[in-house]
């Protein structure tokens, strides 16, 4: 029997395999049981109401989606009344996204929705920070650090920092997420890109500029991943472009401890049930009898001659 428990700072996820933000809604509980996934984690939620970005808010790039929703939201009073009681019904660990405008904003919300019931916050420091001209809190080392310091000092429960692949600090930013109080990281966010009608030379979006999500971006945060595990002692949670066992796989190797999948739930609603089954097959083929044995496993050393690759053992 294979063993496909994980522990994210001292939550036990019953597998890797969870949603991305955005991503799940209570309405997949018709199409299948999500009770098997590792954690149930909500859309992002703000404070107050929020309407969201003009439209169009998604379009197809490639074998991509940018998208440009603005986090709409019907405030934490509707998520506390309707939304939790929902998911209480079931044993999987609830992990809840919020985002703020500023520090302390984002800190009251954090304290809002330390609630029962929740059993871990994803803070969404991707989102742009007033405060800083509307830059994300997680493209600066410093206001990482500081909305992080904010951010646990208004929770007890176990803190999930989302960061952005919109910075040229990944390493830093890691650290500084973890200096400031986070339990575990959540490896990345969308990838700042536009697309252009070239018919009406307008953009596709109504916003201008969105996220990259799929294919295109799990490179990129596979890259961002290994960084932050190398630069930190916290669990790494990839997510990007994740949509098969395969790419779990090589985000376990690189040193994340469990997975988020994101927009290839848009494309196969079931899309997180097959990536478990086939996740279990590969450890089942290779002998391995825990999920745990694959996790950092990647093989980078470096030989005296020069850096080169080690190649595995057959």
């Amino acid at each position: 029997m294979v063993d496909l428990s994980v522990d994210i700072a001292g939550l036990t996820l019953k597998n890797p395999i969870m949603p991305a933000s955005g991503t799940f809604s209570e309405e997949l509980a018709e199409v299948f049981d999500i009770e098997c996934l590792g954690a149930h984690v909500t859309k992002t939620i703000t404070r107050g109401l929020r309407d969201g970005n003009p439209t169009p808010r998604v379009c197809e790039v490639g074998s991509s989606m940018l998208n440009s929703i603005g986090i709409p939201s019907k405030g934490v009073g509707a998520f506390l009344d309707k939304v939790v009681p929902f998911y209480q019904a079931y044993e999987t660990p609830l992990v809840v996204s919020i985002s703020g405008n500023t520090a302390d904003e984002f800190a009251r919300l954090c304290s809002e929705v330390t609630v029962e019931g929740v059993a871990a916050i994803e803070v969404n420091i991707s989102c742009p920070n007033i405060e800083e001209d509307g830059k994300a809190f997680a493209i600066r080392p410093s206001s990482t650090y500081d909305v992080m310091q904010k951010l646990r000092a208004a929770t007890h429960l176990p803190l999930w920092a989302k960061l952005t692949p919109n910075t040229g600090e990944t390493p830093e930013v890691a650290r500084a997420a973890q200096e400031g109080g986070a339990d575990a990281l959540v490896v990345a966010n969308t990838l700042l890109a536009m697309a252009i009608d070239i018919r009406t030379r307008r953009p596709k979006l109504g916003n201008l500029m969105g996220g990259l999500s799929g294919p295109s971006l799990k490179p990129i945060a596979l890259r961002m991943a290994y960084q932050c595990a190398k630069s930190t002692t916290i669990p790494v949670i990839g997510c990007g472009g994740i949509s098969t066992a395969e790419d779990v796989i090589e985000f376990l190797i690189a040193g994340a401890t469990a997975v988020q999948v994101g927009t290839a739930t848009f494309i196969n609603p079931t899309a997180m049930v097959t990536v478990i089954a086939e996740l279990e097959r590969y450890l089942e083929r290779e002998k391995l009898s825990s999920v745990r044995d694959l996790i950092g496993t990647l093989i980078d050393e470096e030989q005296k001659e020069g850096v080169v690759f080690m190649e595995a053992a057959p």
